[in-house]
């Protein structure tokens, strides 16, 4: 699988380039969704992480090739050398043993000997050089690197889509605990006023105390119900901070939108775009291309190796009070040829061809996983335009439901346990409405991520749907020393020399733009000349028309 059947991830590319070049403060006003993205995109930890480690699999290609490049070896040393040498010679003396006239036949004719002391110096030099001619196994390793560095691409693009639909689920959770939260409190001042009323009614002898704690139990039941809603938003408010490693007093809030099917309105559609784009699916079939050229290493170690050389040697010396020098030099070709080895590469060849078996097996689970994934998200966001509008009138029919208990509560026919169920399934439709919302949205996005179609382009479209109205947040006092503030702050990356991450994906040397036209850092592409979004992708989020907005309460 090559690079130039992957498109998917050209059109987040030139947003990414933007954050990685410049800085971006913490917001004053109310943060929209496309500036939180950017934020992410520049500060979260994983997505850095992936891109790193993108970086670094490029790099393991070039330490591969390397040993395919002339190789070039000097040494030398230079050396001072102390000799010291001692000898002696002794000539028996006459009438000694073995001496000629016996023993003590006259006195001793004598010793001699000599002693030497050198000092010299010496220096030698070495250099070699060798060139590969002919590496099987070398050059398959580098056509598993370029294989592997596809792969990491399609990885690298699953992380990014990944982060993309994190940040729009976390800041929707957001407005969506936000909303639930301003229904529970509408809930529980209703209540209260009902449980008011009730305990003036029992006091004058109207009702009995038994409809006063039914109403002081359903108030502190809807009170309970606040409570979570609160640590709802908190929790959700955390979450979005996880992810951006910023904080935010306000977000905008989410206005009218068109509630549609998607577009186009075919199951079929989506699947096939799933197939053709999905970056963990893309992925996994790269993933198989990897592991045959494992096999293919392997069965590299069985043939022979050629390669060219060259070396020259110098060395001088004035031992012994002598000078001059030694020079030689060598050309030549050498050659190795793998006979035996002990049956270690059958049996490597055995062990990658099961990894490639694998790795077939894994692709095929990831294919049906992800159009189990996408039928599943088509039928939800089907399910979710109809569910919006359903729970939309509901809020209206439970209006007259309470409407209708509370005037047969004034002329008796109803108790206050009748009108206290009315007005918890009053506040339940108004929370119900808008999950149903903040689903539809959430569904949507995940249907294009799944479809490998989930760009900034889908976040933009769902950002011009925000009001402008700020929803404001209670945060925790921090300081200049907040540990924690600190903490989300990933710091600046690692220094690569006159390199950096911005210079990396604007260099010309960026992997995937050496690749074929019309891919992955190319015209369209990411860094490169068209900006995300050139070409586009069929079909447009939601479609024509919009729920009903009918008669809700304030704020809805």
């Amino acid at each position: 699988m090559r690079l130039a059947h992957w498109a998917v991830n050209a059109p987040l590319r030139p947003l990414m380039l933007a954050v990685l070049t410049s800085s971006i403060a913490l917001p004053v006003q109310a943060a929209d969704l496309i500036t939180i993205t950017r934020d992410a995109l520049n500060n979260n930890a994983e997505l850095a992480s992936a891109r790193s480690e993108f970086s670094g699999v490029e790099a393991a290609r070039d330490v591969v090739s390397g040993n395919l490049l002339p190789q070039v070896n000097a040494s030398g040393n230079v050396t001072h050398n102390r000799q010291f040498e001692s000898q002696s010679t002794v000539r028996p003396t006459a009438g000694a043993p073995g001496a000629e006239g016996g023993v003590g036949a006259g006195a001793g004719a004598g010793a001699g000997g000599f002693s030497q002391d050198d000092n010299y110096n010496s220096v030698s030099l070495s250099l070699e050089a060798t060139q590969a001619l002919y590496n099987a196994a070398v050059s398959r390793q580098v056509d598993q690197a370029e294989r592997q560095i596809d792969q990491q691409v399609y990885l690298l693009a699953a992380t990014e889509q990944q982060l993309l639909l994190d940040v729009v689920s976390a800041y929707f959770d957001i407005l969506r605990a936000y909303e639930v939260l301003e229904a529970r409190q509408a809930q529980e001042r209703a209540i209260g006023r009902q449980l008011e009323q009730s305990s003036e009614q029992f006091e004058v002898g109207l009702i009995a105390i038994t409809e006063v704690e039914e109403a002081r139990a359903t108030f502190d039941q809807s009170r309970a119900e606040r409570i979570a809603a609160e640590s709802n938003l908190q929790v959700a408010f955390e979450v979005l901070e996880q992810l951006t490693g910023r904080r935010y007093a306000n977000i905008e809030s989410l206005g009218d939108m068109p509630v549609g099917l998607p577009v186009p309105d075919e199951r079929d559609y989506w699947v096939d775009q799933a197939l053709e784009r999905n970056p963990q699916v893309l992925a996994q079939r790269a993933g198989i291309e990897v592991s045959r050229a494992a096999v293919e290493v392997a069965r590299a170690d069985r043939l022979p190796t050629f390669q060219a050389f060259t070396n020259y040697q110098y060395s001088e010396t004035d031992i012994d009070y002598t000078s001059g020098h030694n020079a030689s030099g060598q050309l030549g070709l050498s050659a190795s040829v793998p006979i035996y080895t002990g049956g270690s590469t059958s049996a490597s060849i055995r062990q990658n061809t099961f990894q490639l078996e694998s790795s077939q097996y894994d692709f095929e689970s990831q294919r049906r996983n992800t159009i189990q994934q996408v039928r599943s998200l088509y039928t939800q966001v089907s399910n979710d335009v109809e569910t919006v509008e359903a729970r939309q009138q509901a809020i209206v029919s439970t209006r007259s439901a309470l409407e209708a208990t509370q005037a047969g509560y004034e002329v008796g026919t109803r108790n206050i346990v009748d009108v206290l169920n009315a007005e918890q399934n009053l506040y339940n439709a108004i929370a119900n409405y808008a999950e149903s919302r903040y689903d539809y949205v959430v569904n949507l996005l995940s249907l294009r991520q799944q479809s490998g179609l989930l760009d900034v382009a889908a976040l933009e479209e769902v950002n011009a749907w925000l009001t402008g109205d700020q929803v404001n947040f209670t945060l925790p006092e921090t300081s200049d020393n907040d540990r924690y503030q600190r903490a989300m702050d990933i710091g600046a990356p690692p220094t690569r020399g006159a390199s950096s991450p911005a210079s990396r994906y604007s260099s010309e040397e960026y992997a995937p733009a050496r690749r074929q036209p019309g891919v992955y850092g190319t015209q369209g592409g990411y860094g490169t000349e068209g900006g995300y979004g050139a070409g586009g992708y069929p079909g447009e989020m939601g479609g024509p028309g919009g729920a009903p907005n009918g008669d809700l309460p304030a704020g809805y």
